[in-house]
């Protein structure tokens, strides 16, 4: 009997391959350190060079300027395997892109050629700062302002909740350019660590992701180039939700590798701790609960590929797929990661073993780069949209196409 085919959503050997070098990588290096970078809260260092080594600390950037040159489906399983092992440090290659993604949008190309080779090479982080004080959810709602000047702009207001703040050299900052015309006056800019007029708030004290900084950003009249604008002016807000729609995929991925990390985690407990006389794994009331941890996690690891090939085609449904990836894997990390404490009874509620931490650092993929209830209001909208543009009597979505 011939070998059945191989099946269309099989992952290619490539993929498989970069899974074992990223996970041999991860167990060497950054779980070791996982619950020290969580005690001490202090960015790991040394494992952003580890990652830099291997080109794995921001594999997205395109060869041309240095860098991996990888696809979305490989960058989200860098993410998902650092993840896996450490919630904090798997920000490093996802905040990388975040920061970096409105350049390769959108930024002419001496922009590119200038800030992306010093990431690609390790030598610079980049952060994305579009939140504010008053402008979380409503993103557009954003106070920070750039007045044009002869010679460039001069940058004014706060950003917050800003990942890596103070830690990476680069940023790109948007801000309102003309106040007057709400999300169409918001651009996109180029802001440097070193710019006079840049400062950094101190670290919030935060529940998870200890090791990954997040600070407030301050501009007092920042002063920056004119050719430090990405794109056009009034494009800002636009370019922001399309860099979104990419970079959720991110967070997607890194709900799963936690979720995944959870999971190993009380297979391995569930298997040794013995009550009764036997293993507990033995018991149907806890391998139950194994089995829905590992279903729910399959398939958010699938919408997620799936969303990522999304992404590096540029589908029409990425706006739809990213958003519905990360709402579902996020949902899936925290409810993992709390059967997982649950499954390691007392011991789960320690610091002795990891499912503590990976419950708390599962919580923010719930929150940031939209909230789960925005994610929501994102994919009723989108199904809403493709519903009024159907022709008469087409039932099926192109989402199934």
């Amino acid at each position: 009997m011939s070998a059945p085919p191989a099946l269309p959503f099989a992952l290619p050997p490539e993929y498989t391959q970069l899974r074992g070098v990223v996970r041999e990588l991860a167990e060497k290096h950054i779980a070791p350190r996982a619950a020290e970078i969580d005690r001490s809260g202090e960015f790991p260092w040394d494992v952003h060079d580890a990652l830099a080594r291997s080109g794995f600390h921001a594999p997205h950037i395109p060869e041309e300027y240095g860098g991996a040159g990888a696809d979305a489906l490989a960058t989200v399983i860098v993410i998902e395997e650092i993840a896996r092992v450490c919630a904090a440090s798997s920000l490093i290659p996802a905040v990388n892109k975040l920061g970096t993604l409105p350049l390769l949008l959108a930024g002419a190309e001496e922009l590119c050629e200038r800030y992306l080779p010093p990431v690609a090479r390790g030598e610079a982080m980049f952060s994305y700062a579009l939140s504010e004080p008053t402008a979380g959810s409503d993103a557009a709602a954003l106070q920070t302002t750039a007045r044009r000047t002869d010679d460039g702009w001069v940058l004014n207001g706060v950003k917050r909740w800003i990942s890596g703040a103070g830690e990476s050299r680069f940023y790109t900052v948007f801000a309102a350019t003309d106040p007057s015309a709400g999300p169409h006056g918001i651009s996109a800019f180029i802001v440097e660590k070193d710019d006079p007029g840049v400062s950094f708030g101190a670290k919030e004290r935060k529940l998870g992701i200890r090791g990954s900084p997040t600070r407030e950003m301050y501009f007092d009249d920042c002063r920056i180039p004119q050719w430090r604008l990405i794109g056009e002016a009034g494009e800002g807000f636009a370019l922001a939700m399309r860099t979104l729609d990419h970079t959720r995929v991110t967070i997607a991925a890194q709900a799963v590798g936690i979720a995944q990390g959870a999971l190993d985690v009380a297979l391995g407990y569930t298997r040794q701790r013995r009550q009764f006389g036997k293993p507990v794994a033995e018991f149907q009331g806890v391998q139950f609960m194994l089995a829905d941890m590992a279903m729910r996690i399959d398939a958010a690891r699938s919408l997620t590929y799936q969303a990522a090939s999304s992404s590096q085609a540029g589908s029409q449904v990425l706006t739809y797929l990213g958003a519905a990836a990360k709402c579902f894997a996020s949902d899936v990390a925290m409810a993992v990661t709390t059967d997982a404490v649950q499954l390691l009874g007392g011991y789960g509620y320690t610091q002795d073993h990891p499912v503590e931490r990976m419950m708390r650092d599962a919580k923010i993929t719930q929150i940031y780069e939209g909230t789960n209830q925005i994610q929501r209001l994102v994919i009723a909208r989108e199904l809403l949209r493709e519903a009024a543009d159907r022709p008469a009597g087409r039932e099926e979505s192109a989402r199934m196409r």
